[in-house]
């Protein structure tokens, strides 16, 4: 079994992530300072003996007596992905997510080096900007501003590729990236402003469904299992400096995305238009994801549906 670090593990991707390796009898060290992580994620965990919790900023260097060797390091650390509304978000938190993804990376990438370790860095589609080509392929090199409210997220993520780049290119780390595009399911935050979430809580609660502009912007909905399973193959299959999208390429209108969760909730909240889009809001988001199915046989297997109907629950049972 392995000795696997995993930042940003008290969060909503990396809390299943570090489930799935526990269950897995791997040895897992979850590293999180709580800034948009919460204990309540990884608090079914905490009694196993192959799971251990470190409260640290990922921007310091790690270092523990308990664990001498390390072999693989997920770099999932960083405050949420862009969305309008959500206190824990980039906008609130815009230093803090440019050190996690930036200086944060570099001490990972020095880590899996000293020990000689596999590294995967999370990276996001944000790095796609508002797209000028679609589907999204590994390739494209995207439309970002530099200056923009989502710059501090979107251009850390890509310097954070930038660095683990040069560390597989001059130090040979054996070092791979992923792109996450939207990803949802049980443990997201209640308070965070993403469509689904937002979505969700309206029509449970027999609110208006609020969309921004006119809905018909597009987005790809990868439910949380399908999410964790491409990551672990990443781990496991990609080989060093590759880069692999992990998504659903199941295009839909956000209008579209409203109307099944209204219905799926059986829920009489009306649909409303009430604000203009975010600045720099990508218009359309959908990954190419021929490499990961080549490369790594994976691809999404549960249905928009199915995961909605489980997110749902989830929620109601908060609510």
């Amino acid at each position: 079994m392995k000795t696997i670090l995993v930042t940003g593990g008290a969060g909503f991707i990396g809390s299943h992530l570090c489930n799935r390796l526990v269950e897995h009898g791997d040895t897992v060290i979850c590293l999180d300072n709580l800034l948009t992580g919460s204990q309540k994620n990884i608090a079914h965990l905490l009694s196993k003996s192959n799971f251990f919790f470190i409260k640290q900023d990922v921007c310091k260097p790690f270092a523990s007596r308990k664990f001498n060797r390390i072999d693989e390091i997920y770099h999932l650390a960083s405050p949420a992905d862009p969305n309008v509304n959500s206190p824990i978000s980039y906008m609130a938190l815009p230093f803090e997510t440019m050190q996690a993804n930036t200086l944060g990376t570099w001490n990972m990438c020095e880590l899996a080096f000293k020990h000689k370790a596999k590294l995967l860095f999370a990276s996001t589609s944000e790095v796609y900007g508002d797209p000028q080509v679609s589907p999204q392929g590994e390739d494209y090199r995207g439309n970002v501003s530099t200056t923009g409210p989502r710059s501090v997220y979107d251009e850390s993520k890509r310097f954070g590729e930038t660095i683990v780049s040069a560390f597989v290119r001059e130090k040979n780390l054996n070092g791979r990236i992923t792109r996450i595009f939207n990803t949802y399911g049980p443990r997201m935050n209640i308070n965070e402003g993403r469509a689904v979430v937002n979505f969700i809580k309206q029509a449970l609660t027999e609110g208006p469904i609020t969309i921004y502009g006119d809905g018909k912007q597009t987005r790809s909905f990868c439910y949380i299992d399908d999410q964790i399973a491409g990551q672990i193959l990443a781990m496991e299959k990609g080989t060093a400096g590759e880069v692999f999208n992990i998504g659903n390429d199941d295009e839909i209108t956000i209008l579209e995305f409203a109307k099944i969760i209204q219905r799926l909730a059986r829920s009489k909240s009306k649909i409303i238009f009430s604000q203009e889009l975010p600045e720099d809001d990508p218009r359309q988001r959908k990954p190419d994801i021929k490499k990961a199915k080549k490369n790594l046989n994976w691809k999404p297997r549960i249905s928009l549906e199915e995961g909605l109907l489980k997110t749902i629950k989830y929620f109601d049972e908060l609510l």
